[in-house]
């Protein structure tokens, strides 16, 4: 009898273990993995990471802020991209409207010479009339011409006589004159002028050997 109740025993049915449970263990970050009965460990692929809803919608919404700043980032770039573009155009508008400023300054100016010599051509001298008044004039409007050059900062580079520099002088000719030490000009063909320290055109002359 004894027998028997230990047989009855032994063939009790055994519960089935639950094969979600089996298959599943909580990691050390207390998230539960689920493992893939169909890899092993050698295989490089042991684990299966499940996400709770929680964790899922946490990192949706971290996503969309991130896209979210991306797209404030890229706006205010356009934005200000734009200002600087807007901004240059201005600048250089301004800078236009300053330079035909000056230069109708400069050209007003100008223009009383023109007018002078204008007059002075209407009113030359006919053949057989005497020319020194005439001559005076034309020399009263170049002497108003050189004014307005050096109020403007034109000054003319002084040549006749000087020694030969290649910074202010520009020689046409290399010539023999018993008259003129070697090395020094012998004749200035051309005027040059500076503008403050800058040579704008240096002057054409004739050298002594």
């Amino acid at each position: 009898m004894a027998k028997k109740s230990r047989d009855q025993k032994d063939n009790r049915e055994i519960p089935e273990k639950d094969e979600r449970a089996e298959n599943t263990e909580i990691n050390d970050k207390n998230v539960e993995v689920e493992k893939n009965p169909d890899f092993s460990a050698s295989d490089g692929c042991e684990e299966v990471l499940v996400l709770s809803k929680a964790e899922v919608d946490e990192m949706k919404e971290k996503l969309h802020r991130s896209q979210q700043k991306e797209k404030e980032n890229l706006e205010s770039w356009q934005r200000e991209r734009a200002d600087f573009i807007n901004y240059k155009k201005r600048i250089d508008r301004e800078q236009e409207i300053l330079q035909q400023n000056y230069k109708a300054e400069l050209l007003k100016k100008y223009l009383v010479i023109l007018d002078d010599l204008e007059l002075a051509m209407r009113n030359k001298p006919e053949e057989g009339e005497d020319p020194t008044n005439w001559i005076r004039g034309i020399e009263l409007i170049l002497r108003k011409f050189e004014s307005i050059n050096q109020n403007e900062g034109l000054k003319k580079i002084e040549a006749e006589g000087q020694e030969f520099d290649p910074r202010y002088h520009q020689a046409i000719s290399h010539e023999e004159d018993p008259n003129v030490e070697s090395g020094k000009i012998i004749e200035v063909l051309q005027n040059g002028y500076m503008l403050g320290d800058r040579v704008i055109r240096p002057a054409l002359v004739r050298v002594a050997k």
